[in-house]
C-alpha cells in the first residue's frame, strides 16, 4: 500500500549473511523491512476480488517465504491485522488531531474529519475492507471489537465538534443535537466505506461528498 512505508528489499525465509547476502547481490534488510513488507502485502492481498478470506499459507506464497518465516515477525495472523488496524488508527487519529487544533469551527471540523476518514478508505480500499470489517469475519473478535472502538472514538470527536458548532449557533440542547448529528454521521462514514468495499471498489466513498456533506453536517 502507498500509505505504508516503502519495503525495497525482498523478504527472506533466512536471514542472509554478510557474505551469502553479497554472493546474490542482496543487501542486508534493515530492522522492520521485513514486517512492513509482509503488511505491505496483507494489504495489496486484500483489494484483489473474492479475497474472503486470506490464509497464512497464500500470503506466505505471495512472498515467496515459508510460514515459518512469517511468524518470525508476528506471532499469529491476528498480530498481522493488529498492525493494519494500528496503522490505520495512528494515519487516522494524527490527521483529526490536526484538524481539531487548526480548524476553530467545529462544523468545518466534522466536515472535514469525514473528508478525512473517507478519502484513506479511497485511497487505501485494503484497509477498508479491515475498517468496516469484511476482512475479519473469520478471523480473531478482538479485530472486529478494535475497529468497532475505532469508530466509537471518531463519533466521539464529531459529537465535540458538532457541540461547539449547536453551542454557537445558540442551540437550548447543544449535547442532544451534537449526539444525533454524530451519530448520523458516523453511520454515513461507515455506509460509505462499506458500499466502497462491496462494490469492488468501483463505488468511491467521496461521491457526492459536498452535497451529502451540506445535508449532514
Amino acid at each position: 500500500m502507498s500509505d505504508l512505508p516503502e519495503s525495497a528489499d525482498p523478504v527472506e525465509t533466512e536471514a542472509p549473511t554478510d557474505a551469502a547476502a553479497a554472493a546474490s547481490g542482496r543487501k542486508r534488510p534493515k530492522p522492520g523491512e521485513r514486517r512492513v513488507q509482509i503488511l505491505q502485502t496483507l494489504a495489496a492481498m486484500l483489494e484483489q476480488p473474492g479475497a474472503d478470506r486470506i490464509t497464512t499459507a497464500a500470503l506466505a506464497a505471495k512472498l515467496q517465504v515459508s510460514e515459518a518465516a512469517l511468524y518470525r515477525h508476528f506471532a499469529s495472523k491476528a498480530q498481522m491485522f493488529e498492525g493494519l488496524i494500528e496503522f490505520i488508527e495512528s494515519s487516522i487519529f494524527s490527521l483529526i488531531n490536526q484538524i481539531a487544533e487548526r480548524e476553530p469551527d467545529g462544523r468545518l471540523q466534522a466536515q472535514r474529519i469525514t473528508q478525512v476518514l473517507l478519502q484513506f478508505g479511497e485511497k487505501n480500499p485494503g484497509m477498508t475492507r479491515v475498517m468496516v470489517g469484511d476482512a475479519l469475519v473469520f478471523e480473531h473478535e478482538r479485530l472486529t471489537a478494535r475497529m468497532n472502538q475505532f469508530f466509537d472514538r471518531v463519533e466521539a470527536q464529531l459529537r465535540q465538534s458538532l457541540r461547539l458548532d449547536a453551542q454557537a449557533e445558540g442551540s437550548a440542547t447543544p449535547t442532544v443535537d451534537a449526539n444525533g448529528r454524530a451519530s448520523a454521521l458516523t453511520a454515513f462514514i461507515v455506509g460509505r466505506l462499506q458500499r466502497y468495499a462491496r462494490s469492488g471498489f468501483r463505488r468511491v466513498p467521496t461521491e457526492q461528498l459536498d452535497v451529502a456533506l451540506a445535508l449532514l453536517a
